[in-house]
């Protein structure tokens, strides 16, 4: 495991009070407000009033006091609608800002990160095998574990080029999103590999969690509830990156938004907290305080794991299309703490590695960059990024529709990078071959059907399965890997993974050599190497 570099600790913005940020967030939407008709104001606070009521409405169970405060500035802001005083309008719109950035914020403590930093990496396996609070104390300043993280979690990529680029300029780590338990794991890489701490959002549901809570609120962990679906609120959400941003505050996103449904690797990502990079760099660039000091750049980071806690939830999810409704899948098997605790044990004992690839980084325009930090053009030139976003006098120009096409870029690249960096796994590979199998015996059948065959007809010969896990591996060549070389091995491998990680098996070995096919979960698996396009038994 790689030291910490000289004087690593908190950033600026990541230690900022939750007043410092609440008056910054108030100041930039009063500079918006300023800009907004009377009539597009209105717009802004019947959105707000429609989509925070439906929400309050649709709560379970007895409202919180932050539920219950929230419900008095939207009652106060649909007060301000029969009127139409704009000064009203105003103050009721900065109020709910206000509240956001309150939700949003959670102070960093450098104490806790003290702490955090002296136990790792075994303060991380107790922090994710303890089922209780109070667990995670006892459990950490004992130590007592023989599970060792750094065997199990494998960090490669350009280390030392990302670590320079933190000291001297801002830093967005941008992964693949696989399952809950990526904002932990990378946290430990990030120690691992010698790098500061970075902010990062996290879904409101994963602090219901009371040991990932506890340690979330105070190691870089800000509130993200995709319950609130109003613009105001998702403004609030990318003020609060691009101030952060601009306070020297190395950030995390993840673009793809959510957990993978399907199980497919990122081919699209959202682009809106990707675009407040662009942002802040322009921000920088037109302060002359910032001159020199305001760099921004991107790092991309790709996740393989081999097993997923979370699958079966995941992609029955998807399946049943109600991913996009929902956006946040409230109960799966990660809201179980004693289901967590088992998962990681299971994943720290066995031969089940983690795979963290840090890609190549990238300025907020998509371009590659050298070890000095300089934009490079397609043909490795250095190019001088300042004049994509500036006149021929040196100002920055302000342009949405450019800056729109400039983030679009960026999000190609980023997916480009994670196909790069993707290492597949003995799970992915027995998964693919053996759902290619049963659909090139069932050809007329599309994938639901295909789930819905009864268990008698979910069985493939094992020697098929092997023939199409060898043929993948001559197409997947150039591609990193991990596990057994051979097919019949790579198929035991996954056979013993799933077994051991799964309630309901997505491969199973039958008597008579053959192998017989979950369904959904077999799917999940499959998806991981769709983004390849390999040519199967149906080819």
């Amino acid at each position: 495991m790689s030291g910490a570099p000289e004087g690593r600790g908190p950033n600026e913005g990541i230690a900022l009070s939750a007043e410092v940020i609440a008056g910054a967030l108030v100041t930039r939407a009063r500079r918006r407000l300023a800009t907004l008709s009377d009539a597009a104001l209105v717009e802004v606070l019947a959105d707000t009033v429609f989509f925070e009521r439906k929400r309050l409405d649709d709560a379970r169970g007895e409202p919180t006091p932050d539920e219950r405060a929230y419900a008095d500035h939207v009652d106060a802001a649909a007060n301000t609608l029969r009127d139409m005083r704009r000064s009203e309008m105003e103050t009721a719109v900065l109020n709910l800002v206000s509240a956001y950035a309150n939700e949003i914020h959670n102070p960093f403590s450098p104490r806790t990160y003290r702490f955090a930093t002296r136990v790792l990496p075994r303060g991380l396996t107790r922090l994710l095998s303890a089922s209780r609070g109070r667990d995670v104390v006892k459990s950490v300043v004992s130590g007592r574990s023989d599970l060792d993280p750094a065997s199990r979690i494998a960090i490669a990529g350009p280390i030392e080029q990302i670590r320079e680029l933190t000291r001297r300029a801002t830093v967005i780590l941008a992964p693949t999103h696989v399952s809950n338990l990526d904002s932990p794991l990378i946290g430990y890489a990030l120690y691992a590999a010698g790098l500061p701490p970075f902010a990062y959002g996290a879904g409101l549901n994963l602090f219901e969690n009371p040991a990932m809570g506890f340690f979330m609120r105070r190691l870089g962990a800000y509130t993200v509830d995709r319950r609130k679906r109003n613009a105001l609120y998702k403004e609030t959400l990318k003020d609060y990156s691009i101030e952060v941003l601009r306070r020297k505050c190395h950030s995390l996103f993840f673009p793809g938004g959510t957990r993978s449904r399907s199980g497919r690797l990122e081919s699209k990502l959202k682009k809106g907290l990707l675009g407040t990079g662009l942002a802040a760099w322009q921000e920088n660039l037109a302060d002359p305080s910032r001159a020199g000091d305001g760099d921004v750049f991107v790092v991309p980071c790709t996740l393989s794991i081999g097993v997923v806690l979370e699958a079966e939830s995941l992609i029955a999810d998807s399946l049943a299309d109600e991913g996009k409704q929902r956006y946040i899948i409230m109960d799966d098997e990660f809201s179980e703490a004693r289901t967590v605790a088992s998962f990681v044990r299971q994943l720290l004992k066995l031969d089940a590695r983690v795979h963290v690839t840090f890609g190549q980084p990238m300025d907020v325009l998509g371009n590659p960059i050298d070890a000095d930090g300089r934009s490079l053009d397609p043909h490795g030139s250095p190019v001088d990024r300042r004049g994509y976003v500036t006149d021929r006098g040196g100002a920055v120009v302000v342009d949405e529709q450019r800056d729109h096409l400039y983030t679009e870029r960026l999000a190609g690249r980023l997916c480009d990078a994670y196909r790069a960096g993707f290492v597949v796994q003995s799970t992915h590979l027995a998964a693919w071959a053996a759902w290619e199998v049963l659909a090139s015996r069932h050809p007329g059948l599309d994938v639901y059907r295909l789930i819905r065959l009864g268990p008698d007809q979910k069985v493939v010969p094992r020697a098929d399965v092997e023939r199409l896990i060898a043929t993948a591996l001559v197409q997947l060549s150039t591609q990193p890997r991990t596990g057994p070389p051979t097919a019949d091995r790579i198929l035991d491998e996954a056979v013993t993974l799933f077994a051991n990680f799964h309630r309901k098996r997505a491969l199973e070995i039958t008597e008579d050599r053959g192998v017989r096919i979950a369904g959904e979960l077999t799917l999940y698996y499959r998806n991981r190497l769709d983004v390849f396009h390999l040519r199967g038994a149906r080819a």
